[in-house]
């Protein structure tokens, strides 16, 4: 799963990239519209604890991947090209700066709506060009012959249009099934979930949970496929080069009850649609990625396409009541582990045992 970063210049993009993936990157220097990419592990204390009582040779945490493009400029053929890499994206996360700093210029005085609408718009006038050029490549083609799926097609982009119009970004808009499968292919931008990440400066840590109100940005969190997380960018920098005992203590000075980095990446996790069910052994403990909803043979083919054909049934034990008992025995003597079969959704931390042939 891939996450684009983007926001106006200087907001803490690159920063935030840093902080997430632990990834060195150099400056851009004459190359704006490169992209740069990292992978950041989900935390999850629930593999880490397991392989206290497994053991394993190895721990294995599921990932995502994190793609930070240059800043927005007012140039709009500069944006189509910084946009590209994003169109590939699963979801957005729009850094906006809420930190005051005289030697980081901005344009204007500090204003988080006017800046989230300006990356919005952008988004939007984007989607668009994309648009319109279909419904004129439509036109053509139906003008030459009727055919039932150009029509249900031109519905729907027509439907598209129109909110991208009235400044509606996609996400906003509520297709069927069958409408979302035919506008996949065009990877609209204004589609994919977003996640804010509100910017502060140090002397806001403490208020940390109370920014939302404080900017009035409730309206933010209302919105469908949309999730907002206060973070503050140049604490989270510090912390990212601490070990864990001495981040603990800085945290504990600011009033953070946990790190950014960890709330942030958790945020992104959820606004794909993700869970997270595990496997546990002495060859290796592992979180494995799925989508929330998926039935055991399809978590079984996030491990190997074989394992989902030759799905028989999977033993199936809550992490906790497994950490409690201290073995897959144990928890088995106690009645905890659950033969269930093919029609089962796997939930968040649960561990499981395929059975299969071949």
């Amino acid at each position: 799963m891939q996450t684009g970063i983007i926001g106006l210049p200087q907001v803490g993009k690159t920063s935030l990239f840093r902080i997430l993936t632990k990834a060195r990157v150099e400056s851009r220097g004459g190359a704006p519209n490169q992209a740069h990419v990292g992978i950041a592990r989900v935390p999850d204390a629930r593999v880490a604890k397991l392989a206290e009582v497994f053991k394993p040779k190895k721990i294995t945490y599921a990932t995502i991947e994190y793609v930070d493009i240059g800043g927005l400029q007012k140039d709009r053929e500069k944006n189509s090209a910084s946009l590209v890499p994003l169109r590939e994206a699963d979801a957005l996360a729009h850094v906006v700066r809420l930190f005051q700093d005289p030697a980081i210029p901005h344009d204007g005085p500090i204003d988080p709506v006017r800046d989230i609408e300006s990356v919005e718009i952008e988004l939007i006038l984007n989607d668009l060009e994309q648009v319109s050029k279909r419904i004129e490549r439509l036109e053509k083609d139906l003008k030459k012959k009727k055919d039932p799926q150009l029509e249900a097609e031109m519905q729907v982009v027509q439907r598209c249009k129109a909110a991208l119009e009235a400044e509606t970004p996609l996400r906003e808009v509520e297709f069927t099934p069958a409408e979302k499968k035919m506008i996949t292919g065009f990877m609209f931008l204004s589609q994919k979930p977003m996640l804010y990440v509100l910017n502060l400066g140090d002397e806001e840590a403490g208020e940390i949970d109370h920014v939302i109100e404080k900017y009035k940005l409730e309206k933010l969190t209302a919105k469908p496929r949309t999730a907002v997380v206060p973070f503050c960018g140049k604490i989270e920098a510090e912390l990212a080069e601490l070990d864990d005992a001495e981040a603990a203590e800085m945290m504990k000075e600011f009033g953070l009850k946990e790190s950014g980095r960890d709330r942030l990446i958790q945020a992104t996790y959820r606004l794909l649609g993700l869970i997270s069910f595990l496997t546990c052994g002495e060859p290796e403990c592992r979180a494995w990625t799925i989508e929330r909803g998926m039935t055991a043979p399809q978590a079984a083919g996030a491990i190997h396409s074989d394992i989902e054909r030759g799905f028989i049934k999977a033993d199936v034990v809550n992490w906790e009541n497994l950490l409690a008992a201290g073995s897959f025995a144990a928890a088995k003597e106690k009645a905890q582990v659950r033969l269930e079969g093919k029609e089962y959704i796997v939930q968040d931390g649960d561990v499981i045992l395929f059975r299969h042939s071949g």
